[in-house]
């Protein structure tokens, strides 16, 4: 009897440790699908003898044992998500526990002090972040440099209210609509007094992807084509209805304006290297290779806006020049919607070696930066806003190839051949 009275507080302990683990790798941006993956394989190197049993909601972590015989430990996340700095080093510690070279004691201590890990100010993240990514997308899809200053200044503007929102609860719900509402605003008050005519469809979007839920929808994919359908289906539709928002908050400040969009400028991002200017001066598009240059720039502020740090934003560059040349080589060849889905599965099998190599980042963060270029902020605003007939067949088909090509990818890089395949002798 002693020595069952004291094995049950260290029991709980234990679960204790596992709940905080939990918590700490959704906070970091991962599926529910991969936080129980990695509790499970810490459990086999760190508990082999529990029966611990894992349970992931995209907000709280169960741990229980198997047939009853002790007290379920639960615990909910901080709300707060982590930065992308942040995230790899609790990626990095837990694979550091998989293979036994931390122990479940230092589970507290580790997750205090990686959330106490400084990130640079979130104004200038924010501010920053979202003139560059803005900048970035507009000189890759080619707009006019009128349209490129606008979109830099827009994008500026829109990151930083969203950043003000973002500190208000009540606020958040309405975020996407707001930020989609005050860039056509701006940009369609500015075309107005200019007389500048259609604008460009991302002169629009662009100032705005800052808030398209990538990482959202990527793990919404992920759990989807798991077991976790509830999780996955619930985190799609909330990506969908975010998608909304900014739709409707498109078409309310274009109504206000009478701003009009060039429906010609629908389009995916290897077509936009075969656009011609014909315009003189600041209606110039910019030249082709520039938009190289473009690439660079929106993976730094996605890393800036996220708080990656040096190292990882010069990773990210990696990933988004990747992914460019992926698309404009392939786009010629079988067309936009196949290219992103090849893409997509390269991308994602590249992502997740990423996360078990020595820089452990999580691949739905490393996807993120991809999935601006994969899916543009845009392929749904594209569809929603844009009267184009081919753009509303374009969309789908490209978010359906997304959806085929990470599921490929999943496929590979998560399958444990080593227990499939025969062995050989």
């Amino acid at each position: 009897m002693p020595v069952a009275d004291a094995q049950e507080p260290l029991g709980q302990t234990r679960d204790a440790a596992f709940v905080e683990l939990g918590t700490l790798l959704l906070d970091a941006g991962l599926s529910v699908t991969d936080v129980r993956d990695e509790l499970e394989q810490v459990r086999l190197t760190a508990a082999p003898g529990e029966p611990l049993t894992f349970a992931v909601l995209p907000d709280t972590v169960l741990v229980s044992r198997e047939r009853g015989s002790g007290p379920t430990a639960m615990g909910s996340t901080n709300r707060s998500e982590l930065s992308t700095r942040q995230a790899a080093h609790a990626l990095r510690f837990t694979h550091a526990l998989a293979r036994g070279e931390r122990h479940l004691d230092e589970i507290a201590g580790a997750a205090r002090r990686i959330r106490e890990i400084p990130t640079p100010s979130g104004t200038l993240r924010w501010l920053g972040g979202g003139m560059c990514i803005a900048l970035g997308l507009a000189v890759v899809f080619r707009c006019p440099w009128w349209a490129v200053l606008l979109v830099a200044v827009v994008g500026c503007i829109v990151g930083g209210a969203a950043w003000a929102m973002g500190r208000i609860p009540a606020a958040a719900a309405i975020l996407p609509f707001f930020a989609a509402f005050l860039s056509t605003l701006l940009v369609g008050a500015v075309a107005a007094w200019a007389e500048l005519g259609p604008v460009p469809l991302f002169a629009v979007c662009a100032p705005i992807a800052i808030l398209v839920p990538g990482a959202l929808v990527t793990n919404a994919l992920l759990e989807l084509t798991a077991s976790d359908i509830v999780t996955g289906a619930s985190r799609l539709v909330y990506g969908l209805i975010v998608l909304g928002f900014m739709t409707l908050g498109i078409t309310a400040a274009g109504a206000v304006t009478g701003l009009g969009i060039d429906p010609g400028s629908a389009m995916l991002v290897g077509e936009a290297g075969s656009l011609e200017s014909v315009h003189p001066n600041w209606a110039a598009l910019p030249p082709a290779w520039v938009a190289w240059a473009g690439v660079a720039v929106l993976a730094v502020g996605v890393g800036m806006a996220f708080g990656a740090g040096l190292k990882l934003t010069v990773l990210g560059v990696a990933v988004m020049v990747a992914a460019y040349t992926l698309l404009t080589a392939l786009t010629p060849a079988v067309g936009g919607p196949v290219a992103t889905g090849v893409a997509g599965a390269v991308l994602f099998i590249s992502a997740r070696a990423l996360e078990r190599s020595a820089f452990s980042i999580p691949a739905a963060i490393t996807f993120q930066p991809a999935f601006l270029l994969l899916v543009p902020g845009t392929v749904g605003l594209v569809a929603l806003t844009s009267t184009d007939g081919q753009a509303l067949v374009t969309a789908p088909a490209t978010f359906v190839a997304l959806c085929i090509g990470i599921k490929v990818g999943s496929v590979i890089a998560d399958t444990p051949w080593a227990r499939i395949l025969p062995a050989r002798h």
